[in-house]
């Protein structure tokens, strides 16, 4: 049985980490590097580092942190922001990153997902997605959720894997901050149409939701951030609660 990933989220400004509620209102949540490495001490499975600020300012992610972190972590580490092309994945591969996240150049040239997964293969490309359900449908959004589309977001999945996409990262901007839960429907939906993993985001408040995100959402992976910045939830305490409801976890 393949065991279910716990993976925090370092959302990336100005080189510290910050949380905000629905993409917006940010708080220093400390230095990414710093907390990456007792990220890693303390059990997490995986990191996400997103440097939310990059498609807005028309650049890059920081290379200088990529190398820091895979310095100070044993573990795979995902990197996003602002990433556009073949070389600048290489790039940050090349500083030690397992794997790139790409979220708004894959929706305005859907050629880089197949482009990246032929280059360095599928199992380096996550593709992440946040959405905003209105009206009974989910809409994809794009620059760090300030864009919205007219995008649904099942045919986008769909058509990534089709790509190449090795992992969807799915963050629903409607419990993102809120500590209310995952988006478990929309999630289980995402599964049962996909062959790759999903990793969920958004809405992680209790040691419950992470239980009801793997049982009824399906997913393969939980990702959250203030929950785990600010100590709300210690990863060991996570992990005991999960495997005392029959879900497989590295421990």
């Amino acid at each position: 049985m393949l065991t279910k990933r716990i993976i925090p989220c370092l959302d990336i400004k100005n080189g510290r980490t910050v949380k905000g509620v629905n993409f917006v209102d940010l708080i220093d949540a400390g230095d990414p590097v710093e907390l990456a490495k007792q990220y890693a001490l303390k059990g997490a499975d995986e990191l996400v580092f997103l440097d939310i600020s990059a498609t807005l300012e028309g650049r890059g992610t920081t290379l200088d942190m990529v190398l820091h972190v895979a310095e100070q972590v044993n573990i795979p580490f995902t990197v996003g922001g602002g990433i556009s092309s073949i070389e600048h994945v290489d790039a940050l591969l090349q500083c030690g990153a397992d794997k790139v996240s790409i979220n708004s150049s894959a929706v305005k040239r859907p050629e880089l997902v197949k482009e990246l997964a032929e280059k360095f293969g599928s199992q380096c490309v996550v593709v992440a997605i946040d959405a905003k359900e209105m009206d009974g449908q989910w809409k994809v959004h794009l620059a760090g959720g300030s864009i919205p589309t007219d995008i649904d977001l099942f045919e986008w999945a769909k058509q990534v894997e089709a790509l190449g996409a090795g992992e969807i990262l799915f963050t629903s901007m409607n419990h993102d901050g809120t500590k209310n839960g995952f988006a478990n429907e929309a999630l289980a939906k995402l599964s049962g149409m996909l062959n790759i993993p999903i990793i969920a985001s958004g809405g992680a408040g209790t040691m419950q939701h992470f239980v009801d995100t793997f049982k009824d959402g399906k997913a393969d992976a939980a990702l959250a951030a203030s929950v785990f910045h600010f100590g709300e939830i210690p990863i060991s305490e996570l992990k005991d609660e999960l495997k005392n409801n029959n879900i497989a976890v590295r421990l």
